[in-house]
């Protein structure tokens, strides 16, 4: 196992002395951006499937926590994230009857310990996420809390009409809090509570006078909310917004929600209704709630297996909340968090790393600090990042940049773009492959002598090239990542294609071992393979 030093392989980050100057210049000369003196949050989540298969947040293993971090936080402060909002899962290491929550790699105490003092040596906050309603499929997979799902068939949401599970999502929120010890704000999730309401119990109580799924969903936020103010009094909950956005006021207000959460708005779309925004935050003013959040994306929301993030997509994002916060008071805002999630729930696939999406990260927080994504802030993001351009896909050998897994960055950018279509160009295009190596043929393993010259040398060239590209991206991947995460990451981006093309070559070197077609026999005449 490589020692902590050796976890990421990147050139040479500027000292954290340099990064600190940097953002104290920027500070002074930044007097445009509403969010300037705001909490910007980079937000990483860390979800997992199963017993076995997960891609950490952080985007370091255990072992590199310190290399990952001490490199890669002051990186972030000097882009100007001044907090970090951390969605552990079942990366947490509960105790007690909550233990077998924890994954097989999940962090240790003292790594955690680790992540809030580098985090606070670097100037950002911590404020741990953890779900308490919906997006619970890492707790309700279990056995021993299936009870608890509100549809019995579905692992997402809670049911909020038993005691036991507050008494659960307290027991959680308190093992937390007491590893962030000082908090200022803890986040309970609350969003895409998928199927309330469609439980028995839900049902039943659905039928009794004027009760609706609103007041459920308002009574349940209430309940959590209530356990985090009475047992840790100075830390603030915050709730993702979508739950609240069809409530009228006049229920919100009535709810005792607004004096015990902080709104968080969320919308990661390029098409972000600007105007729409400002009017429910105009609504959750009006109905008493004191702070409101915006959140934003840097990736891991434009599709479920994407694996490089859209730049614009996400600059336009930004670029339209900007929008939004002119069109309100100065203090409406108290901060705006910028996700990064890391698959779209619990059992789907992995979506963009964090090594690839550094300067899509790194592009969103300096718009957000100078207003507007200009010329001169892009040839800042690309000095800090050390990459030649933010616009031309990065190249392993002209160097991809000088941040934490920038060599995963254009190992990732190749493979993307590059595998899957030469494999398909030399299967479907390739004239003497389709012509004379087609899949009757290697299916029969047969092969014209004369265009084994033609076909193997391509076939083999290919396979080495792509081999040694995928041999030094496994590498990297190990260095970053737990060896599930990368299995899980080569199996469904990598495997596929070098499959294809290693069992073409295969049969290519099985069909012109094979003794020649007999004089006159046709090739329809030949027997296939048992």
């Amino acid at each position: 196992m490589a020692s902590p030093e050796q976890r990421i392989t990147a050139a040479p980050l500027a000292t954290p002395r340099s990064f600190t100057e940097e953002r104290e210049e920027e500070e002074t000369n930044n007097t445009y951006n509403p969010f300037t003196v705001a909490e910007l949050f980079s937000q990483m989540r860390c979800p997992r499937l199963g017993p076995s298969t997960c891609e950490q947040g952080l985007g370091c293993d255990r072992d590199g926590l310190k290399s990952c971090q001490a490199t890669a936080f002051p990186l972030f402060h000097a882009l100007g994230a001044n907090g970090l909002l951390i969605e552990y899962e079942d990366m947490f290491p509960y105790e007690g009857h909550l233990r077998p929550l924890r994954a097989p790699h999940a962090y240790s105490p003292s790594d955690i310990s680790t992540i809030l003092h580098l985090a606070r040596l670097h100037g950002l906050e911590a404020v741990p996420l953890v779900q308490t309603f919906g997006h619970m499929e890492f707790v309700l997979k279990h056995a021993a809390f299936a009870h608890l799902r509100e549809v019995a068939s579905f692992p997402n949401t809670l049911n909020p009409h038993e005691a036991e599970s507050l008494a659960l999502v307290g027991a959680m929120l308190d093992q937390v809090l007491e590893r962030h010890g000082g908090a200022r704000w803890l986040h309970i999730g609350c969003d895409e509570v998928y199927y309330l309401g469609q439980g028995e119990a839900s049902r039943r109580w659905l039928q009794q006078g004027q009760n609706s799924k609103a007041q459920l969903c308002l009574c349940h936020m209430r309940s959590v909310a209530s356990h985090v103010r009475s047992r840790h009094p100075g830390t603030t909950p915050l709730v993702w917004d979508d739950m609240l956005r069809a409530i009228p006021e006049d229920q919100l207000a009535a709810s005792g929600v607004l004096q015990l959460v902080e709104p968080v708005l969320w919308d990661y779309g390029a098409d972000l209704d600007v105007q729409g925004k400002v009017l429910l935050m105009r609504k959750y003013r009006e109905c008493g709630f004191p702070r409101l959040w915006a959140a934003s994306a840097f990736k891991g929301a434009t599709g479920v297996r994407q694996a490089l993030p859209p730049l614009q997509h996400h600059l336009q994002n930004h670029a339209q909340w900007l929008q939004v916060a002119g069109r309100m008071p100065a203090d409406t805002l108290q901060g705006i968090v910028l996700t990064g999630w890391q698959r779209y729930d619990h059992f789907s696939v992995l979506c963009e790393l964090l090594p690839v999406a550094i300067p899509s990260l790194a592009a969103c927080l300096q718009l957000l600090l100078h207003g507007g994504f200009t010329e001169d802030v892009k040839s800042r993001v690309e000095h800090l990042l050390q990459v030649p351009s933010l616009e031309v896909p990065p190249s392993v050998s002209q160097g991809a940049g000088s941040f934490p897994g920038s060599n995963i960055l254009a190992l990732v950018w190749q493979v993307s773009l590059h595998l899957s279509s030469s494999v398909d160009a030399l299967l479907e295009r390739n004239r003497f492959v389709t012509g004379w190596f087609s899949p009757y043929h290697r299916r029969r393993r047969l092969i014209h002598p004369a265009m084994v010259q033609h076909v193997q040398p391509e076939v083999l060239s290919l396979l080495a090239r792509w081999s040694a590209v995928v041999q030094e991206l496994e590498a990297a991947l190990q260095l970053a990542f737990y060896p599930d995460a990368v299995q899980e990451w080569l199996e469904e981006n990598v495997q596929p294609s070098m499959q294809r093309l290693q069992s073409l070559a295969q049969n290519l070197s099985v069909a012109a071992a094979q003794q020649p077609c007999p004089e006159g026999a046709a090739p329809g005449a030949w027997a296939a393979p048992p």
